[in-house]
């Protein structure tokens, strides 16, 4: 039996670039964290030492920044296919690229009422992300976002679950249902794509389904912001979720003589439920 490689790429992780726009007084920040990849012919690097069709991945570095002054950052999305399409274009030996962007958000920090031009305050929490597989024949994009907590203080239940010798959990007709949510859809082919305008709009699309659909289940709930974005994006093919379910218990507080009517909770932070759903188009409403 031979030995042979196997499947295998190679790239730079994690480059920190910070594209400041200061053509005006009113400075723009995009805050990214990019990691690269390049698979193909590369057999000979790894059999034989034969680095010739390699490009190094300090090379791969210097792109990623010297394509945020070139190219620019307009979107995570748009910059990720900039990139993606010239670490090819340098390859020879290169079939395809992977790209991951995480975009870090700052909000300009308020002075008098006003945005100030060029200070601005870190955003907690949320990432926006995207990612770019290139090859010869297409360039897929999936976008998402990670780490968008979300709390609603009612409108939520969870009963007639089923039951064994070792349940112990009540059933609950009012409870707290909270979530550290990732979201990631893929874009369908359908031409030009306006990618801020597209994920401030899902983005919106899911806090509002989360808010306002009475959920018996967090998986209810996924499945319910899923439908919402495929049904107002035509351009989306799909969107999968991972939501660990934060746990908020009501804390016992008749020992020190006090009423609890669902106003006072422990937050637990493990262990946790952990659902994960994709909620896709049929085959032929996928083009």
């Amino acid at each position: 039996m031979g030995i042979v490689l196997g499947p295998n790429q190679y790239g730079k992780a994690e480059n920190r670039v910070v594209r400041i726009v200061r053509d005006t007084p009113r400075h723009e920040i995009r805050d990214l964290n990019v990691s690269t990849a390049l698979r193909g012919d590369f057999a000979a690097a790894h059999t034989d030492g034969d680095q010739s069709q390699v490009l190094p991945t300090d090379t791969q570095k210097n792109t990623a920044f010297a394509f945020a002054k070139r190219h620019g950052v307009t979107s995570p999305e748009d910059y990720a296919l900039a990139l993606a399409r010239r670490l090819v274009e340098a390859t020879p030996a290169a079939t395809g690229a992977r790209v991951l962007v995480e975009e870090y958000a700052w909000d300009r920090i308020v002075v008098d009422g006003a945005g100030h031009d060029h200070a601005f305050v870190r955003r907690g929490g949320e990432v926006r992300t995207t990612e770019i597989e290139l090859s010869s024949e297409a360039a897929h994009v999936v976008s998402g976002l990670t780490d968008l907590t979300v709390l609603k203080s009612t409108g939520s239940e969870f009963k007639g679950f089923l039951k064994d010798e070792y349940t112990t959990l009540p059933e609950a007709d009012d409870r707290i249902l909270a979530t550290a949510l990732t979201a990631r859809w893929r874009y369908a082919d359908r031409g030009r794509i306006e990618w801020n305008a597209t994920y401030a709009e899902v983005r919106a699309l899911l806090l509002a389904t989360f808010a306002t659909t009475y959920s018996r289940a967090l998986q209810e709930t996924l499945y319910a912001m899923g439908r919402a974005v495929l049904e107002a994006h035509p351009d989306i093919a799909e969107i999968s979720f991972v939501a660990p379910n934060k746990h908020h218990f009501l804390v016992d507080l008749a020992p020190f003589g006090l009423a609890n009517p669902g106003e006072v909770f422990i937050a637990a932070d493990r262990p946790y439920g952990l659902i994960e759903a994709t909620v896709t188009r049929e085959a032929d409403d996928d083009g």
